[in-house]
């Protein structure tokens, strides 16, 4: 198995990006904040497919977590990440500190008006322009071909599609199927949080998905029931609902019941950890 190289300069990447490149090499980008688990392994092995060389980059970034929010206590497992990343056959890591992406005196950021607002926006504010800004600078410092995100968090990956279409950037974005546990649960690095009895909890956000969509489905009832009668669902096993939302899949407004591409969008606190999920429905024919 080929070394994997770890890199934690920008120069020292884009030396490396420039050899490939020579070499007539096309590259691969899976952006994450580490403690990896199957869902992040997921990306890495569809990335191979989609390119020459993979590239990994594990940066906790600050300017998407909101005041009050985790960033401090954000799981960080740099020794285990490698040896996973390693064991996937990642041909470069990229590891840099908060001063190499943020120099003192960086002020500019990115921001998707609209999309952005929505849902875990309206709770999180600023959290999607930090997700915006160091995803656009993630793609100017490696210049994939291609970008790989996980469909678990939706609307992370219907802002950066809109912010790469709007700014026209030669990046192919590939969604990847959420993976989950035996029972359901999303995969998540906030997973950790859960106790012993939050997780046995947890796997009922995924329970209130399913229901949804087979309601929704079989045209059972209006969509704003549907919602309300989930977020008491949720309310009664023990979560803090943020939102439970029928969408449609491609700018997250409400959907009517003759729209046709859907997603349900859920987010709630159970414990410390806050909790994300969707389904997706396609009601052609």
């Amino acid at each position: 198995m080929t070394e994997m190289l770890t890199v934690t300069s920008i120069a020292a990447l884009r030396r490396q990006i420039s050899r490939w490149r020579e070499a007539g090499e096309s590259i691969a980008l899976v952006p994450t904040m580490g403690n990896l688990h199957d869902g992040h392994l997921q990306l890495v092995r569809i990335a191979h497919k989609k390119a020459d060389r993979v590239v990994v980059s594990i940066f906790v970034n600050p300017t998407q977590f909101g005041e009050g929010e985790d960033f401090a206590a954000y799981p960080r497992t740099e020794r285990e990440d490698r040896e996973k990343l390693h064991k996937h056959a990642v041909d470069l890591l990229f590891q840099p500190s908060l001063q190499e992406i943020y120099p003192p005196g960086s002020s500019t950021f990115i921001t998707v008006n609209g999309i952005s607002d929505l849902h875990c926006g309206a709770s999180r504010l600023g959290h999607f322009s930090g997700v915006a800004t160091i995803v656009c600078k993630l793609f100017n410092m490696v210049q994939p071909d291609v970008a790989l995100f996980g469909e678990k968090d939706w609307q992370q990956l219907a802002v950066i599609r809109c912010m790469v279409r709007d700014l026209d950037m030669p990046v192919a974005i590939v969604a990847v199927a959420t993976v989950r546990e035996a029972d359901g649960l999303a995969m998540s690095s906030r997973n950790a949080y859960l106790t012993v009895a939050q997780r046995r909890i947890a796997a009922k956000l995924y329970q209130s998905l399913r229901e949804a969509k087979q309601m929704l489905v079989s045209e059972a009832m209006e969509f704003s029931r549907i919602e309300q009668q989930q977020l008491q669902f949720l309310t009664e096993a023990g979560f803090q609902p943020d939102y439970f939302s029928i969408c449609y899949a491609d700018n997250l407004l409400p959907a009517t019941r003759f729209d046709r591409d859907l997603i349900i969008l859920v987010a709630a606190k159970l414990g410390k950890a806050r909790l994300i999920d969707n389904i997706q429905i396609s009601r052609h024919g």
